[in-house]
């Protein structure tokens, strides 16, 4: 869980910007969407409106499941060669959104004596990708490879993108592109397996929703 939901969210968000369907119309479209009048260059994330879901099993009976906002980060839109576009993608752990207080107090709580904290712990460092590879899969989808580091631990992962939306912010009128991403990580491999023993889930289910605006 940790800092891997995160840095992975984000990153598929971003990363599927590079899909081929593109454009700055007046507003957002969510059919027939063509990438001829998106322009290359270097794209930022809007962290009001970028997400980052994460659920895993709870001891078998259930689901648990949180957000994290204010993803930051940048991406390098190559519009000519799609496999030329990069993401670089920082998500804050220690501000997490979840439906319990208790659940909040027992992700941010500190290790005891000498050990370490069970989840994020009260001061977590903001998980980070990094793509490697940008592979188109098909008019509006892409798989993005890259590196995420949380825990301490940099370990490759590959998100599935799809382009969502795109055309002209009406509240910023800055040309606007908007991604849904996917992907399952094993936490265990971060070395952030606390609970796995008695039945908290090793697999966490990672949704991301991201919107970056072209800069000037």
């Amino acid at each position: 869980m940790r800092k891997t939901i995160l840095a992975v969210a984000a990153a598929s968000a971003i990363a599927t910007v590079g899909i081929t369907g593109l454009n700055a119309q007046a507003g957002p479209e969510a059919e027939g969407m063509d990438a001829s009048t998106v322009a290359s260059g270097t794209y930022s994330t809007d962290p009001n409106h970028s997400l980052v879901g994460w659920r895993l099993d709870h001891l078998g009976f259930n689901d648990y499941f949180g957000i994290f906002g204010d993803v930051t980060g940048t991406l390098v839109l190559d519009t000519d060669n799609i496999a030329n576009s990069s993401v670089d993608v920082m998500i804050p752990l220690n501000n997490p959104t979840v439906a319990s207080a208790g659940l909040r107090d027992h992700l941010l709580r500190p290790g005891g004596e000498g050990t370490n904290p069970d989840f994020f712990g009260p001061e977590p460092e903001a998980a980070h990708f990094v793509s490697t590879a940008v592979h188109q899969t098909g008019e509006d989808t892409a798989h993005i490879m890259g590196d995420l580091t949380f825990n301490g631990v940099t370990k490759p992962v590959t998100i599935e993108a799809e382009l969502s939306g795109m055309g002209t912010n009406m509240m910023s009128q800055k040309p606007t592109v908007g991604f849904h991403g996917t992907t399952t990580i094993n936490r265990s491999e971060w070395d952030f397996g606390w609970g796995i023993p008695f039945g908290i889930g090793d697999e966490v289910e990672l949704d991301i929703t991201v919107a970056f605006e072209l800069q000037e």
